[in-house]
């Protein structure tokens, strides 16, 4: 696991727990800002697994060059 998928996940949390807070609280507003946290963190979390398969490609192509 990268940082982006760390802060990912991390920002996927704290997207929900504002959910949690806004909609317990009626805070329209709250609920909202975690949707837009949770969906941010998605999108950070992919960048994360991307850069990794990229990585991944890159080490094998390097590997295969070196034979």
């Amino acid at each position: 696991m990268n940082k982006d998928e760390a802060k990912g996940k991390f920002d996927q949390a704290k997207g929900k727990v504002k959910q949690g807070i806004g909609k317990a609280t009626g805070d329209e507003r709250m609920h909202d800002e975690g949707v837009a946290d949770e969906a941010s963190g998605e999108v950070q979390e992919g960048v994360g697994k991307l850069k990794d398969k990229v990585g991944d490609a890159v080490k094998n192509v390097g590997d295969r060059i070196k034979k």
